[in-house]
């Protein structure tokens, strides 16, 4: 069952505002005014263990053997080819093609690890069909950079068809928290185990924080809640997992196309991560564009990512036999009711978009290249929403038979 986390519409329906620098309260806060602002209290590398986040000795060896590699002449001008990239991309389900976190994305881990959002009294008044959660999963890849795991809606769906995502949903009951919803609706839409204890070794999830509420579209209140995939867990005893347990993603093909993973402190950058030597060119296209729309009468930053995709084997269903997914590698795979497949870059924007800007400026302590909202979701929008009346009730189906309810389903999806 997938989410999508976005705010589709607004293109159409919101209240377009172009670039406008007199809007102040909507601006890049100063170094000054971001002392004031909504930051996490650990400031950069305040925290021990962000201050002790040194490589290991074999670790930066091996680091600066790969940086005199890269440097020489003979390697500069011998380009992989994209095959030979997409080989040596990082894949959270590989623990082989993930390295020790470097110290950047050590202390970004320190600092969601520490992250403690304002409390949000409106959620627990909220009816169980207002409430959703996402999940944000992050891995190290091969230079111990932080990368964020995202899914494209497949184009089956009524709605929302072939939006970025993140794997989550609505709640299935009151007593459900955040972080259960977001974990079973990731286990459903691409096979991440639901239990811990089924999780394969080396891996193992590590909940991180919440972060502040969003408001999707549909008026659901949904609830980004941040993880971590160690990949580091030494071997045990234990007999190997099954399929069924096993880390490869398994998706599910009514619902999601696609699978890939972006550069998590890109999210802060208006320009495409630089190109190492050896890597294929970057695919046409720009990294980032956004404007201003009014939601209700607040004003709201659209974001517009487009994500290389080019370099990277992007998992997509594929329907066997028995009408069962399984696991298929490479975007030139096609996808139930997709068009040719020859895209390059995926746009992530919307309500996703804005909540990896949010995440990456708290894991980060620092604010992005170009404007955004000072604030961390939209929980004043969802208070003002809630005390009109219109979040306080059951969301109602609009719609009866199977079909129907088979729909609703998918368009609870945001």
């Amino acid at each position: 069952m997938s989410t999508t986390a976005t705010n589709g519409d607004h293109n159409a329906n919101g209240t377009l505002s172009r670039e406008d620098t007199s809007n102040k309260h909507t601006q890049a806060p100063t170094a000054a005014a971001a002392a004031d602002s909504d930051y996490p209290p650990t400031d950069f590398l305040e925290t021990a263990e962000a201050r002790s986040a040194i490589l290991p000795a074999d670790l930066a060896l091996a680091l600066s053997a790969d940086l005199e590699q890269t440097s020489s002449p003979q390697l500069q001008n011998k380009q992989r080819t994209l095959s030979e990239a997409q080989d040596q991309a990082s894949y959270y389900w590989d623990a082989s093609s993930m390295a020790p976190l470097n110290a950047l994305s050590a202390a970004a881990i320190a600092r969601l690890r520490a992250y403690k959002p304002p409390p949000f009294p409106t959620w627990d008044r909220l009816p169980v069909s207002r409430r959703a959660a996402v999940l944000i999963l992050l891995f190290a890849d091969r230079r111990g950079d932080l990368r964020v795991v995202i899914t494209m809606r497949a184009a089956s769906l009524r709605n929302f068809s072939g939006h970025a995502a993140f794997p989550g949903g609505k709640a299935d009951s009151l007593s459900e928290s955040p972080y259960e919803i977001a974990r079973r609706e990731a286990w459903e839409e691409i096979g991440l185990p639901m239990d811990d204890n089924k999780i394969p070794r080396p891996f193992r999830i590590e909940p991180l924080c919440h972060l502040p509420c969003s408001l999707a579209k549909t008026e659901l209140a949904v609830r980004p809640c941040v993880a971590f995939l160690h990949s580091d867990d030494p071997p045990t005893s234990t007999p190997s997992p099954t399929v069924e347990e096993a880390m490869m993603p398994r998706l599910d093909a009514k619902e999601v196309a696609a699978v890939f993973s972006a550069p998590f402190h890109n999210f802060l950058s208006s320009t495409d991560e630089p190109a190492r030597a050896g890597d294929p060119p970057l695919p046409p296209g720009h990294w980032y564009d956004g404007r201003w729309i009014n939601w209700d009468t607040s004003p709201w930053r659209v974001h517009n990512f487009h994500v290389p995709v080019h370099a990277q084997r992007v998992t997509t269903p594929k329907v066997r036999e028995d009408g069962l997914a399984a696991v298929s590698d490479g975007p030139e795979e096609e996808v139930e009711g997709a068009q040719e497949q020859q895209v390059q870059r995926f746009l992530v924007w919307g309500m996703t978009g804005r909540i990896l800007v949010d995440a990456a400026r708290i894991a980060y302590a620092r604010d992005p290249e170009f404007e955004h909202n000072k604030n961390y979701g939209d929980e004043a929008l969802i208070e003002t929403q809630a005390t009109q009346g219109r979040m306080m009730t059951e969301k109602k189906r609009k719609e009866v038979g199977l079909d129907a309810l088979k729909e609703e389903v998918k368009d609870a999806k945001m």
